[in-house]
């Protein structure tokens, strides 16, 4: 039998025993053995967080972080876990939560955001790695938020600038050797509503293009009050009071795009809290049916998860606050729910005229919760049903107030 002061001596021997044998294991595969062409593809595999740390390890790792061939390698993972990157009232922050390590960074401004023509500038719309910002005269600058690479997009002739605008939204790709994004914007007033596009190809935005509209039948349909599902809003369609429509400045123009059988569809919130489906490819737009009955308060935000379009609702109903998560079936045009947030983390909300900002990542939506007594933020796991409060992001002490989030793709490779 050990004696118990024998114990630490112990530990200490079979913890040196397991060293060693995992020295031996790795031994025959040490890293700095690795051709050159091998580390980088291993190391590409990292976190976009570790990257900034390669310099500080030796000159070998530095002289990779530095490479063409490093990045074309990073280029080569097909897809990265998310930033979100955050927007606070006075847009003079560059704050970003980091799902993969679940904390929050802090992003240099790119230099061109800099000028003073383009301070305050508040962002609109991302996709991939990029970060698509609009300044106060109405124009654009595309950035790369993670290396700070920023080019600004030709102004819009004025005629446009001067209508009513709706969304703005991006969409972004990348192979090993280029990368190249669009900006679509949809202004006017309905029913008169049109688009344009910009494309880095080019460098210009193409013609005006007038959008049709599309009527459902089932659009025109009245809620039924004896319909007991009418506390979940599965009933037809009714009027609604957007009471709560506040938005933050970086969603004003919330929005979404999709791509469903080739075919490019951009959504948005109308002023009333409708959704409106415009379809790009078929150059049309289609008004869905609403999803609460009259009179109800709420805030509604639409996202995009795994390539379609999604509705995140705060209603109140009974004394009680309710967020779900819906998605509209084209087929039997109806809204099906798809998550609910837990009742005791809901119905905190109630009364308090909360303000939700909401942005999708893959199966994961970001929201952004805002009132005058209190803010938060939580992230929702669809495929889990998972809601998780985030931690505060804290300056000299102090939690910091945002009111809405992009997501993006943290790549060092993509460039604009």
């Amino acid at each position: 039998m050990e004696h118990k002061d024998d114990v630490p001596a112990l530990v200490t021997i079979r913890k040196r025993k397991a060293k060693e044998m995992e020295n031996s294991i790795f031994s025959g595969f040490p890293m700095e053995d690795l051709n050159q062409d091998v580390l980088e593809m291993v190391l590409s595999w990292l976190p976009t967080s570790t990257f900034f740390r390669l310099t500080s390890v030796c000159k070998r790792w530095k002289s990779i972080a530095d490479s063409a061939s490093f990045k074309l390698a990073c280029a080569a993972i097909p897809s990265r876990d998310p930033w979100f990157f955050m927007v606070d009232p006075n847009l003079n922050r560059m704050v970003v939560f980091d799902s993969a390590d679940r904390n929050w960074k802090r992003l240099n401004h790119p230099t061109l955001l800099h000028n003073t023509s383009n301070y305050n500038s508040m962002p609109v719309a991302a996709s991939g790695g990029l970060i698509c910002f609009r300044n106060l005269f109405g124009n654009f600058i595309v950035c790369n938020p993670v290396t700070g690479s920023c080019n600004e997009v030709p102004s819009i002739d004025s005629s446009t600038q001067n209508l009513p605008l709706h969304a703005i939204v991006m969409k972004s790709s990348s192979s090993l050797h280029c990368s190249s994004h669009k900006l679509a914007l949809v202004f006017g007033e309905i029913p008169n509503l049109s688009f344009r596009v910009y494309n880095s190809n080019t460098n210009c935005w193409e013609e005006e293009t007038a959008l049709q509209r599309k009527i459902v039948a089932n659009n025109s349909m009245e809620f039924d009050s004896n319909d007991d599902n009418a506390v979940y809003f599965l009933s037809k369609s009714g009027n609604v009071v957007a009471t709560n429509m506040q938005r933050s400045p970086g969603k004003q123009y919330s929005s979404v795009i999709t791509s469903k059988g080739g075919e490019e569809i951009v959504y948005f919130l109308s002023s009333t809290g409708k959704v409106v489906a415009c379809n790009l490819t078929c150059k049309s737009f289609t008004e869905y049916p609403r999803l609460l009955p009259v009179f109800s308060e709420y805030s509604i935000d639409v996202v995009e998860c795994g390539g379609r379009m999604l509705v995140v609702l705060l209603s109140e109903f009974f004394e009680s606050a309710s967020l779900r998560v819906w998605w509209y079936d084209e087929d039997s045009l109806v809204w099906c729910q798809i998550a609910v947030m837990p009742p005791a983390m809901s119905n905190e909300w109630y009364g308090k005229k909360v303000d939700i900002n909401c942005v999708g990542a893959g199966v994961r939506i970001l929201i952004c919760l805002n009132s005058a007594e209190f803010f938060s933020y939580v992230l929702c796991d669809l495929v889990a049903n998972e809601w998780t409060e985030l931690p505060k992001c804290c300056e000299d002490g102090k939690a910091i107030e945002f009111m809405s989030a992009f997501s993006f793709e943290p790549r060092i490779e993509v460039s604009v």
